[in-house]
């Protein structure tokens, strides 16, 4: 186990809240079009992603390749257009905890499906008990953590 994966995981997960952070003032900058914040989110970081791609070489190989691949591979820049938006409309209006907890649960249980089924070409990893038990405690704490002030609200009433 490389401890650099996970830390480099975590560091996703920041930047994923810090990316919707600031798309949602962008969108509030650009007049609350979420549309052109997104856009514009996804030309910025398409244009880095080219640059890197042409600093590191091979580029060209890459893309010739890519009408080879199947139709559904192309599907992943489609899902991230959609989700970027999706949080970018979704920030302000539910916060960004409960926004980024559902969103985690909805990709905790999908990872869970898509490695023990080995879906979409991925490396089958079938789920334990132990991980199952695992998970449904983390989303029992999520649950708790997004809604618990509501529960315990209601019922001090």
């Amino acid at each position: 186990m490389n401890a650099a994966y996970y830390l480099l995981a975590v560091c996703a997960g920041l930047g994923i809240t810090l990316q919707t952070t600031l798309n949602g003032q962008l969108a509030k900058g650009v007049g609350g079009d979420s549309v052109a914040a997104a856009l514009f989110s996804f030309t910025a970081g398409a244009v880095c992603l080219g640059i890197f791609s042409l600093m590191r070489g091979g580029i060209w190989a890459s893309l010739a390749a890519i009408p080879a691949q199947p139709w559904w591979s192309l599907l992943g820049g489609l899902l991230g257009a959609g989700a970027l938006l999706s949080y970018v409309v979704l920030a302000p209006k539910i916060g960004l905890s409960a926004l980024l907890g559902l969103a985690i649960a909805g990709q905790i249980t999908s990872s869970l499906v898509i490695d023990h089924l080995g879906l979409l070409a991925a490396v089958e990893r079938p789920v334990s008990a132990v991980k199952l038990g695992g998970t449904i405690m983390m989303l029992a704490g999520q649950t708790i953590a997004l809604f618990g002030d509501r529960l315990t609200a209601h019922y001090s009433h």
